[in-house]
């Protein structure tokens, strides 16, 4: 399967460009193509009873700026643009996606097991701020072990700064960010790297600000409603054209950028009431297209249902995505180390639920919630490890707390080596975010940039309200302040610190790639735990490779438990109190009997392997 986008503007090989737009609710539409500073029109023509009209401008070239007028109208931005030069008001812009030059004809890939993903924010994580400035960097990332970037969203957005969140162009990268041009270099630099790309994509809602779909289409629909209002139409009348507005986008990305692979956000958000869900209608796309492209491409969803059945195969009733956010994993890891027992971590913080998330995947899987107040999930037991994607920190983790606290600000060294042992060591998917391979300090605050001061007002407003039961709702970082941006740009830090940092991230990830017990998915994964002295001892058995485990002290006190037992001694692999990673040093002995007595220090993790035999 090859894909070529048909709505939108598509410049065409024998010349000129073809216009096709979705408007049912209009009774005419026409084309303002704007060239050197004058406007040309052209009507188009309707194709049958779907509502879409269409029409072929032999004139019109790449580099054109257009917009479509309904019933005589003032004109408005194409929903399927794919560039806004001059922002969400301004027109669209044609471009053509064969014109760049790719050199990444031999890239194939990075298989689903070998995913060490790395999400960052394009705007703030280099001091250029844009897609060049990532590039920049990609050297660094590859050499530390990471194998694919995860953009947050690129989607064009009002005003200079946004988490993105608030997209309105779906098919449109951020201009300020390079648009384009911008993305393809740095997907095609990526690919030289040895690196993957997965971008973050946004198909449960749509920003308040310049929003032209409800004006062409039944694009939202009132007998559904989310936190950010009228639920996208994935199910009622008019709904073929809205899912293959959404299909289409998820392909354009994948095909037109070389991208290797999508997450979506809050997938629990998309209401959907049909036979065969959205999900699942893009799933089979996608598949599609890596059958055509011979190269895997991933669907990642982001969910807080703790629902299996979104990675179960369709043939076992589920939606065949690719794998799901674990955000159990962080809760149990974060509520351990911190001891905080607010909100969502009321459910968490026990050694028991650290060994769970393990072992079973959720935490909570069918169980009564306490901050929920009711029972959550299901079972997941029977999918593969590698179908979790895991982390310690990520955007919403990080830049949903009141002053955007990273987890070094939190706890002390010894047990942030810990929460980053705990995540390499972990048999799903892992995911760092940008700076923590080196303890960036700076916080990643929620910023926006509106042009609409009411819609900036009301930002600021909620933001206050959401932090007011914590007592400091007017020192809150005002959203809207080029500031708040300005701050959660990454510092950098080339300390002897930073360096013994990343040292641990590298040899946790080469472990990694070199041990088969901890290679996603390959190994049955096996836990004892103690909540008094607060350990975990994790034991994996790999069809493949040798035997491991890792034994991990969670609070301030020394702990003692037992090796596993086993046919041949153990060896030391790896100490988190090194001096080399940071650490206060280690006594741990470099062999240990099976089923020896084992002392760990207060904060420490240590992985043990078999020897040979």
């Amino acid at each position: 399967m090859s894909f070529r986008l048909e709505r939108g503007a598509a410049v065409r090989p024998e010349g000129g460009v073809a216009f096709r737009v979705w408007a049912p609710r209009a009774g005419c539409v026409s084309l303002r193509l704007e060239r050197a500073g004058r406007a040309h029109d052209f009507e188009l023509a309707r194709e049958g009873e779907g509502g879409v009209f269409a029409a072929h401008v032999a004139e019109a070239r790449a580099g054109d700026d257009y917009r479509f007028c309904l019933d005589g109208g003032e004109g408005l931005p194409d929903p399927v643009s794919r560039c806004q030069p001059r922002g969400v008001h301004g027109p669209s812009r044609v471009v053509d996606p064969d014109a760049y030059a790719w050199s990444d004809a031999g890239w194939r890939g990075v298989e689903r097991a070998a995913l060490v993903l790395y999400e960052l924010h394009v705007g703030t994580f280099s001091p250029k701020g844009d897609f060049d400035g990532v590039a920049a960097r990609l050297a660094e990332l590859a050499e530390l072990g990471v194998t694919a970037l995860e953009l947050m969203p690129v989607a064009a957005f009002p005003g200079q700064h946004n988490w993105g969140y608030d997209g309105v162009f779906p098919y449109a990268p951020h201009v300020g960010y390079g648009g384009p041009e911008g993305l393809r270099r740095l997907v095609d630099a990526a690919h030289a790297s040895g690196l993957a790309v997965l971008l973050d994509v946004v198909y449960n809602h749509l920003g308040p600000e310049g929003n032209v779909l409800p004006a062409f289409g039944p694009y939202f629909s009132e007998r559904h409603q989310t936190p950010w209002g009228a639920a996208l139409n994935f199910d009622g009348p008019g709904s073929d054209e809205v899912r293959r507005y959404f299909v289409d986008n998820a392909l354009h990305w994948l095909a037109e950028y070389h991208l290797d692979g999508l997450r979506l956000d809050a997938v629990h958000a998309i209401v959907d009431l049909s036979a065969r869900p959205f999900l699942a209608e893009l799933a089979d796309a996608v598949r599609g297209l890596e059958r055509g492209l011979g190269r895997p491409l991933h669907v990642i969803a982001e969910s807080d249902a703790n629902d299996p059945r979104l990675v179960r195969s369709p043939a076992r009733g589920g939606l065949g995505l690719d794998a799901v956010w674990n955000d159990d994993f962080h809760h149990a890891v974060h509520a351990a180390l911190t001891g905080e027992r607010s909100g969502y971590y009321a459910d968490y913080g026990s050694a028991a639920a650290l060994a769970k998330s393990f072992e079973d995947g959720f935490v909570l899987d069918g169980g009564y919630s306490v901050s929920r107040g009711r029972r959550h999930g299901a079972s997941a037991r029977d999918v593969a490890r590698d179908r979790f994607v895991v982390f310690v920190q990520n955007h919403d983790q990080i830049g949903n707390r009141g002053f955007g606290e990273r987890l070094d600000v939190l706890v002390g060294p010894a047990e942030r080596r810990v929460a980053t042992a705990l995540l390499l060591l972990h048999p799903g998917l892992p995911l760092l975010f940008m700076g923590e391979e080196y303890g960036e300090r700076a916080p990643f605050l929620y910023f926006v940039d509106h042009e609409d001061e009411k819609l900036r007002e009301a930002v600021r407003e909620g933001r206050r309200g959401e932090f007011a039961a914590f007592g400091f709702p007017d020192e809150i970082p005002d959203p809207a302040d080029p500031d708040t941006c300005e701050r959660s740009r990454l510092v950098r830090d080339d300390s002897h610190e930073a360096a013994a940092r990343r040292r641990l991230h590298a040899r946790l990830l080469e472990l990694r790639r070199s041990e088969p017990a901890l290679r996603p998915g390959a190994a049955l994964v096996h836990t004892r735990h103690d909540e008094v002295t607060r350990w975990l001892r994790v034991d994996y058995d790999a069809q493949r490779g040798r035997p491991l485990f890792a034994a991990a002290a969670l609070g301030p006190c020394e702990a003692a438990l037992v090796a596993p037992p086993g046919a041949r001694p153990w060896s030391l692999l790896l100490a988190s109190e090194d001096p080399a990673f940071g650490g206060a040093g280690t006594d741990a002995p470099k062999q240990l009997e099976p089923e020896a007595r084992l002392t760990l220090a207060p904060a420490s993790v240590l992985l043990y392997a078999a020897e040979p035999a």
